[in-house]
């Protein structure tokens, strides 16, 4: 049975969750605690839950990519993010140092484009690189505007977390 992990954010508390089980009948894990969980979806966007022997009606929408559950008179607004692309998304990106900024690699994976060289200008958002980590390919812009100091790798390199990409002053 496969275990699927994501980043999941209520309010400014981002815990990791991971989950298995199908059918109906899952495991959640959430830090050190496990649920097990029965859900069934009985109507558009309304989920009948069953956790540890405690029913529950779930109305669930999308609104603005986030899912808003009401449960009773409770109201959750939940962003879920697939672990890996948490991982980068929050991990990765100009590190600030001094005399410059540093991207480095947020975990393993193999650079697919190459969008700078050295002394190129770049402004705040433009793309520098492409990594794919996970079967995905993974965007990398630049946090700051600055230079172009060095670009330590090329396309088709496999590259380890931690390892510094691209250097701007």
């Amino acid at each position: 049975m496969a275990v699927v992990k994501f980043a999941v954010t209520v309010g400014e508390t981002t815990e990791m969750v991971e989950v298995s089980g199908e059918a109906g009948h899952y495991r959640l894990t959430i830090g050190s605690e496990v649920w097990e969980v029965d859900g069934r979806l009985t109507a558009q966007g309304i989920y009948s839950l069953l956790i540890g022997g405690v029913s529950y009606v779930a109305d669930v929408l999308d609104e603005d990519g986030a899912c808003v559950v009401d449960i009773g008179a409770e109201r959750y607004v939940i962003h879920v993010e697939e672990q890996t692309r948490h991982i980068i998304r929050t991990k990765g990106g100009a590190g600030s140092g001094p005399g410059g900024r540093t991207l480095v690699a947020p975990l393993p994976g193999r650079i697919v484009k190459v969008a700078v060289k050295p002394g190129d200008r770049v402004e705040k958002g433009a793309t520098l690189l492409v990594i794919e980590a996970m079967k995905m390919e993974n965007e990398f812009k630049a946090g700051a505007s600055g230079t172009i100091a060095e670009v330590r790798v090329e396309p088709g390199q496999a590259v380890n977390g931690g390892d510094v990409l691209i250097v701007i002053r």
